[in-house]
């Protein structure tokens, strides 16, 4: 399948980071910024566990370990960069406006010019810009390499600085309003770098198992939870079905699971037709998923939502735009491994 599909017809690339974080609107307007004081939403579901997702990731319900190839393996899998031979660069945005939250930035992937296969992504945003007013900024860096045709590794370094700016629920206080840096400002509430690590191996050229460990230095806190978990997906030109379980150890007192799946099917070998489901026993709630997009030969434009069906009320909105550097005739490729 084109793009983030693993298919040969389309192993271009992504130029979508030339689009720019001043091409997305600001649709602050659209979220209600006291609703993180004001609802049942956990903070750490609010945030998306500091997940960044793709469109196509979203759409699936989160269940990309296996067989999310493309931007998509930078966050999910970085085994996976190396899993088909693309060349992306891709702008994604995502909003959940019941928390004010807006996150923006672009990704490039690499795993036509060399055996060994990079990435890098930079992405921030912003929630609850009347309430708390954390921002942040994630930086992500991620290598993948074949150890022959059916067997892949990967290696994921990422850096999160996130502070929060606002006085919190209980007024300017330590214990909500974070610490105060004497030169002004505040001290960031997280401040460190850690790394992802995962595995990949392809039976039958269609069958995917995936293994992933994401905040691996055990940073301790629900903004970078350490999770370790996997899926199982079935892949071919045209279809993808695949089912993941991660077990999450620090967003809640003790750890708890998220369980996703989902599929796609490209219509006419250009519009992708995606849909998943999520359960997260953290936060006990059940949600949906679906999406679509335009892949052509040179560029795909792709959105996705995802809506709480039960549990905290949380609508989350994904688009992406991209163009596929190979297509321009612009790189060069390694012969096949």
């Amino acid at each position: 399948m084109p793009s983030e599909l693993a298919c040969p017809k389309v192993r271009g690339a992504v130029l979508g980071l030339a689009l720019g974080l001043s091409a997305f609107p600001s649709l602050a307007a659209f979220a209600d910024p006291t609703a993180v004081e004001t609802t049942d939403t956990p903070s750490t579901f609010a945030y998306n566990y500091g997940e960044v997702e793709t469109p196509r990731s979203a759409a699936m319900g989160g269940a990309n370990r296996a067989a999310g190839n493309g931007t998509t393996a930078l966050f999910m899998n970085p085994a996976n960069i190396a899993l088909t031979r693309v060349y992306h660069i891709e702008a994604i945005g995502q909003i959940t406006p019941e928390v004010g939250r807006q996150v923006y930035g672009g990704a490039i992937v690499d795993s036509t010019t060399n055996r060994l296969a990079g990435g890098t992504a930079i992405t921030g945003g912003f929630m609850d810009p009347s309430g708390t007013d954390r921002s942040w900024m994630d930086i992500r860096l991620g290598l993948a390499f074949p150890v022959n045709d059916n067997f892949y590794i990967g290696l994921g370094g990422r850096y999160l600085k996130l502070t929060e700016n606002g006085p919190g629920p209980f007024g300017p206080s330590k214990a909500s309003g974070g610490l105060k840096d004497p030169s002004g400002g505040r001290f960031a509430l997280v401040n460190i770098p850690t790394f992802d690590a995962g595995v990949t191996l392809k039976l039958a050229n269609i069958v995917h198992i995936g293994l992933a460990g994401q905040n691996l230095t055990y940073p301790n806190n629900g903004y970078l939870p350490t999770t370790a978990g996997g899926g199982i997906g079935v892949a071919t030109e045209d279809f993808t079905i695949e089912a993941d379980a991660i077990a999450d150890f620090n967003s809640y007192l003790k750890p708890t699971a998220r369980v996703m799946a989902g599929g796609e099917y490209l219509l006419i070998n250009h519009i992708p037709l995606r849909a998943g489901y999520r359960y997260d026993q953290g936060a006990n709630s059940h949600a949906l998923s679906a999406g679509v997009g335009y892949i052509a030969r040179e560029f795909s434009i792709e959105a996705s939502v995802r809506r709480t069906v039960a549990g905290p009320a949380a609508t989350m909105i994904f688009f992406g735009a991209a163009y596929f550097l190979e297509s321009s005739g612009l790189t060069k490729a390694q012969p096949d491994y």
